[in-house]
């Protein structure tokens, strides 16, 4: 059998349709949802992960900035214009572009962010909502698993997936989203003994340690769910992900393709939480009034 594929493309403008159509109505009301992006120093692949950002809010109707620093820049002075951004009624969403210079603590930055402006899902606060089942902001890339996932309307009740990769930004808080919709969740790492033995066993496995062909079709069972979070190269320079895609398409259900798949999700969901940021901004103003 063949697997069919989930498209993230096609996924991404629906759900962009949507964002659209919840924008005009919030600017009817004189509220543009609003974003603030940004990128110290001149990383190649920041750069262009911040321009497509940037180009999807204005695609969408959302209002961007995208501030640009050189990588000299202090922590202390990116701190300032965190706090700056807080405190602009007409920004709902703050993105700092990781990674940041050496001399910059990332996760003090991160820290820095106020919980009801971060629409990356990176600070402790949105952690711990999303551990506890409460309303906060979920990362952009597991988010955008879980839209896929109910794009299919697959029911993750008492499925088992394996999750492989335990990083703050996708493995982790994939497995807490699996776990909130009654899956059976397992998370593979660096350490774990035979990976085989556990992905044979899985409904769904998400990949997502950013190292090619760490899950193979031998290691897939008939039927099962892939979703490839990965984003490598292989020896013609081409785009992969973490998924043998060949082989494993030809065994699993369905399958996310690289690219075309989680990725465009990954900057869809951004817009989403920006634009929730920005209707619970004119909530709490008309509960205020």
């Amino acid at each position: 059998m063949t697997a069919q594929r989930i498209d993230g493309n096609a996924l991404s403008l629906q759900l962009r349709a949507d964002v659209a159509q919840r924008t005009a109505a919030l600017k009817a009301n004189g509220i543009t949802p609003g974003l603030a992006v940004i990128l110290v120093g001149e990383n190649p692949a920041s750069q262009v992960y911040v321009r497509n950002k940037v180009k999807a809010c204005r695609d969408s109707g959302l209002h961007s900035v995208l501030e640009q620093y050189p990588d000299t820049m202090s922590e202390v002075e990116l701190l300032s214009r965190v706090e700056a951004l807080n405190n602009d009624p007409s920004i709902h969403g703050i993105l700092v572009q990781l990674p940041l210079p050496a001399h910059i603590d990332a996760q003090k930055v991160i820290e820095a962010i106020s919980p009801v402006k971060d629409v990356d899902g990176f600070h402790i606060a949105s952690a711990g909502a999303l551990m506890t089942g409460m309303p906060g902001f979920w990362p952009c890339t597991p988010y955008g698993c879980m839209k896929m996932l109910e794009s299919i309307g697959y029911d993750l009740k008492g499925k088992h997936a394996v999750v492989i990769g335990r990083s703050n930004i996708v493995g982790k808080p994939m497995a807490m989203m699996l776990l909130q919709k009654n899956a059976t969740v397992t998370i593979c790492h660096s350490a774990t003994q035979n990976l085989k033995a556990m992905t044979l066993q899985a409904d769904v496995i998400v990949a997502a340690v950013g190292k090619r062909k760490v899950l193979t079709a031998d290691m897939v069972k008939p039927g099962a769910v892939v979703l490839d979070v990965g984003m490598n190269r292989n020896e013609e320079g081409k785009l992969c992900g973490d998924v043998d895609f060949a082989g494993v398409e030809q065994v699993a259900g369905y399958i996310t393709p690289v690219p075309g798949g989680v990725g465009p999700m990954t900057i869809t969901m951004l817009l989403v939480n920006t634009l929730e940021a920005a209707e619970r901004s004119a909530a709490c103003t008309l509960i205020q009034k």
